[in-house]
């Protein structure tokens, strides 16, 4: 009996020890954009001068192209949906999963697709939505996911409305906002990932960082001054500039 109760005591002391290193982990925010997922295939509109995959954004990507054609919009995001099914995560992801080891990694992500959690990240908050679940187009608490790979016109939410994407479309809010400005003022660390840094309000997030949060860019773009004030720049794609900070991180962690 007494054996088992220092056997138990030395359970909890180690339990203990591990909730006190996990404590001590420092806290990275990871905001990754549509250049993150590019490396997998999943193109963006940015890429075609307004155009995604053919489509202009404004008859697809808008309240008022729902209101005007909700088949095209439909078929526009069933069409998405299929290809993030037979994607892939590419090795940027996978360097996020790994830096969970180390760090306490939180991602806010604008991208839609999954990629994210299928390569094992842990915590995910998606700002602009989720492309396999949809929601009632009368109450946005409605949510639910998609059968069978696609939303089918005449599909009804419980009080009776047509299901629509759960997007987040141009010209509406974005609920996830204030939620995850919390996420970047507790950080330690802030990596943004693959953006043009030109879609507010999701833009302005790495403005909310502390002043001893340390801030990373990783994207092969050329930015204005004022965006890389106090940002230490990258100018690699995702998978390139993820390594070679992950390096960096973790001669120091």
């Amino acid at each position: 009996m007494f054996s088992f109760f220092i056997s138990l005591s030395a359970i909890r002391f180690q339990i203990n020890i591990s909730l006190l290193a996990l404590s001590k982990q420092k806290k990275i925010v990871v905001f990754t954009g549509a250049g993150m997922s590019a490396e997998s295939g999943l193109k963006t509109f940015r890429d075609t001068n307004g155009l995604w995959e053919e489509y202009r954004i404004e008859d697809v990507a808008t309240p008022e192209a729902w209101q005007r054609n909700k088949p095209l919009v439909l078929k526009f995001y069933n069409e998405r949906l299929k290809q993030v099914i037979n994607t892939k995560p590419n090795k940027g992801h996978l360097i996020l999963v790994d830096l969970q080891k180390h760090f306490d990694v939180q991602i806010i992500t604008q991208n839609v697709d999954d990629l994210h959690e299928r390569a094992g990240s842990k915590k995910v908050l998606h700002l602009h939505g989720e492309i396999r679940k949809m929601r009632s187009s009368v109450d946005e608490a409605l949510v639910y996911p998609i059968k069978k790979h696609e939303i089918k016109l005449g599909e009804l939410c419980e009080k009776g409305s047509q299901l629509r994407p759960h997007i987040v479309w141009f010209g509406e809010m974005v609920p996830e906002m204030d939620n995850a400005i919390n996420l970047i003022v507790q950080a330690d660390i802030v990596i943004t990932v693959g953006t043009s840094l030109l879609v507010y309000p999701a833009a302005g997030l790495i403005n909310y960082a502390t002043p001893h949060a340390v801030k990373y860019l990783v994207d092969p773009g050329s930015f204005d001054n004022a965006v890389l004030q106090n940002v230490k720049h990258i100018k690699k794609v995702a998978s390139l500039g993820l390594e070679e900070l992950q390096k960096q991180l973790l001669s120091v962690a």
